[in-house]
């Protein structure tokens, strides 16, 4: 069973050895340039690293975006293309027929197909994720980032955990519709809605935020500094009601409050001219005279991976489940 299952994807695991050679022939050649400038410049830079490590973000910039989204890709590639197909093309041609009429067991031959085709798929992503965690490093240190979703979701652990979600996923479209090309697209909608609601819905609720209050005086912390600094400042209505918003970030940490009005010493929302907000003041020269604060709730940035961990767990909870299903589903099948 394990060589039939061999032959049937000898092609697909050949060619995905393949591209995984050259990605990763690229990503050396270019992490250990990346090595070289990031040590030549942000390295030795310095009081003033700013100007450098724009300088640094910026080369590099286009280059990450694509290995980054290379490895979100690659995930749902796995479920769409081999996932999908593994159980559906059996069944729409009436191969499995044969295979069931011999002494080999409907759960025996659905255990080897998942675990041969899916380890295959795993090792390729997890070779994949090493070599862009690698590669991103001297990128991650200088923007401190790593809670951004795009980053978050190519990194580390999680991509391994995406395979094996997408995997099964795939098989079980592909065993419930029975045909090869919807259970792709079904595969693909799935994995991109989980993409979209996992970042933005889930996981800002693994853990509980942290919560402060952030004296305006004291922003002015430039990037890459562990002090919280202004991402953005809003300004809305007019005259006495007028309202400031502030937007904060702090290297590597997760703000999930978002932008918060600012507040006076007792806690309540500030106004007009008490709150900086009328039009011919300058809010920020303002801040810095005043006793104002917002309120922010946020990741810190040692819970990163704790939340690797946790999302990792989920999505493996969820293969399971799936692989789980895909036994159930065969197990009461007739034909």
């Amino acid at each position: 069973m394990i060589w039939l299952t061999w032959r049937q994807y000898r092609v697909q695991a050949v060619v995905a050895l393949a591209a995984l050679a050259v990605a990763a022939a690229a990503l050396l050649i270019t992490g250990l340039q990346m090595r070289d400038t990031y040590d030549s410049t942000v390295g030795g830079c310095g009081s003033d690293c700013e100007a450098a490590k724009n300088a640094f973000v910026t080369q590099y910039n286009v280059l990450s975006y694509f290995a980054t989204s290379l490895l979100i890709a690659v995930p749902g590639l796995m479920g769409i293309f081999w996932g999908a197909p593994l159980i559906a093309r059996e069944l729409e041609t009436g191969t499995h027929r044969l295979i069931w009429n011999q002494s080999i067991s409907r759960t025996r031959w659905l255990a080897v197909k998942l675990a041969a085709v899916g380890l295959v798929a795993l090792a390729v992503t997890g070779l994949l994720s090493a070599l862009v965690t690698w590669w991103a490093s001297p990128l991650d240190q200088v923007n401190s980032d790593r809670f951004t979703p795009l980053v978050f979701d190519g990194r580390g652990l999680v991509p391994l955990a995406y395979a094996a979600f997408a995997f099964t996923a795939g098989a079980a479209a592909g065993l419930v519709i029975r045909r090869t090309v919807p259970a792709m697209a079904a595969t693909l909608v799935l994995f991109v809605a989980v993409q979209i609601l996992v970042p933005y819905v889930i996981r800002p609720h693994f853990m509980t935020p942290e919560r402060t209050e952030v004296a305006l005086s004291s922003l002015g912390g430039q990037e890459g500094e562990q002090e919280w600094s202004a991402q953005q400042v809003m300004l809305s209505g007019d005259g006495e009601g007028a309202q400031v918003t502030v937007g904060l970030m702090k290297a590597g940490t997760w703000v999930t409050s978002g932008a918060a009005p600012v507040r006076d010493a007792e806690g309540q929302e500030a106004r007009g001219a008490e709150g900086c907000a009328l039009r011919e003041i300058d809010p920020m020269g303002c801040f810095a005279a005043s006793d104002l604060h917002v309120e922010v709730a946020y990741q810190p940035a040692d819970r990163y991976w704790a939340f690797q961990w946790i999302e990792t767990g989920l999505f493996l909870a969820l293969s399971g489940l799936l692989a789980g299903f895909c036994a159930w589903w065969l197990r009461r099948r007739t034909t």
